[in-house]
């Protein structure tokens, strides 16, 4: 298994998040947006990924060479960026926000296949791989914040080509496994996904995702209206995913102890609790530091127990739509509908209220899990 060569496509597809999400909205906001409009152009980011991976991987499970597929969407990604430089208008930058997104967005799901083609029966082993991506985050969270406090906003947009360039150019050195196993005969997909147990997985991953809406749009202008710098607050950030790095070192143990339905029900249980501290105790640091430590959970362990579900649930020649239907109904339309609605609580009724109703949203998540997904070791031996 080419480790490395893997490892580095996840370290700069994960540094344009760690400068996308913290920076972004500092960007917009020294352009003069509001908050709604900020919320609106950031859901840009999300809603993509409802189309993108789904097209793409229509194109992964019918054509193969899933890596073609990778380079020329990295490669249109940051072909599209170039033009963003100077443009001011709100519809400019949603039309920019949005080709070059969908391109970047296309190009994980498809990779994620590929990986785990590479590891075959040992799927535990992903998270050693994906944690180059939460390490690539945090380079980027606190470099990237300590430019910003030093030179301006300005900044992130050289950040940006510079990840995006990281991307394509990490994209062509990984190749399609050779000589894969023929795949295994499945039900048509829309069978699939009529059962009940997958329908209430991509509901619950929807809504995590939608609670995540007031965290990646507003937590940097939020923090920084409390005082705190642009360095202290990619601190913050990257305590959060250096949980989350030291989380996936670990996760192959902790699921081979629990099951990814337990995995995901305690994930969603303690993201409630997060975004009520980062809601009602923004002036506590120990309370803050304590939420970001929650990442972990709210990401970590939640992404790895629902991919592991996803490889489950889709085998075969659906396994490009498995991936592509987590990313585009979770990162996808939950980020975009939380994203989008966060900008419209945050600007009637305050933080405090946004978040509480992110908490109620993460809550609901888990009621999906407790009720309708089996929590059994045999159970998840028959997907």
């Amino acid at each position: 298994m080419p480790y490395w060569r893997l490892s580095a496509f996840y370290f700069f597809y994960f540094a344009a998040l760690g400068t996308l999400m913290p920076y972004w909205g500092l960007y917009l906001q020294s352009l003069g947006f509001d908050a709604f409009a900020i919320g609106s152009l950031m859901s840009i980011l999300m809603a993509t990924k409802i189309v993108a991976p789904n097209v793409w991987g229509w194109l992964g499970d019918h054509l193969g060479h899933r890596m073609v597929i990778v380079r020329l969407a990295s490669l249109l990604s940051l072909l599209a960026f170039l033009a963003m430089p100077g443009v001011t208008g709100f519809m400019q930058i949603a039309l920019i926000m949005t080709l070059y997104s969908f391109f970047w967005n296309a190009s994980l799901p498809q990779f994620e296949a590929v990986t785990f083609n590479y590891l075959g029966s040992h799927v535990e082993r992903y998270s050693r791989l994906r944690l180059w991506g939460s390490v690539g985050f945090i380079v980027t969270v606190v470099l990237v914040g300590r430019l910003v406090d030093s030179r301006g906003t300005g900044v992130v947009l050289t950040a940006l080509f510079t990840v995006f360039t990281g991307i394509f150019l990490s994209s062509l050195l990984v190749k399609d496994k050779p000589g894969l196993p023929q795949q295994e005969e499945q039900p048509s997909i829309w069978r699939v996904l009529k059962t009940p147990r997958v329908i209430a997985f991509f509901a619950a991953v929807f809504l995590m995702q939608m609670s995540h809406g007031p965290y990646y749009a507003f937590y940097s202008i939020y923090l920084q209206d409390y005082g705190y710098s642009k360095s202290s607050i990619g601190v913050l950030w990257s305590i959060g995913v250096l949980a989350e790095v030291l989380l996936f070192m670990f996760m192959h143990r902790i699921m081979r102890r629990y099951t990814a339905a337990m995995i995901l029900l305690v994930s969603l249980v303690l993201a409630s609790l997060r975004w009520l501290l980062i809601g009602w105790f923004p002036d506590v640091l120990s309370l803050l530091v304590l939420s970001q430590v929650l990442h972990a959970a709210s990401f970590g362990s939640f992404h790895a127990a629902a991919i592991h579900l996803v490889h489950g649930y889709f085998r075969g020649r659906h396994q490009g739509r498995g991936q592509a239907l987590y990313s585009s109904l979770s990162f996808g339309a939950g980020g975009a509908v939380g994203t989008f609605s966060s900008g419209i609580l945050w600007e009637q009724w305050g933080a405090p209220f946004a978040y509480t109703m992110a908490s109620a949203v993460a809550l609901l998540g888990a009621w999906c899990v407790w009720h309708f997904i089996p929590n059994s070791t045999t159970e998840e031996q028959r997907m």
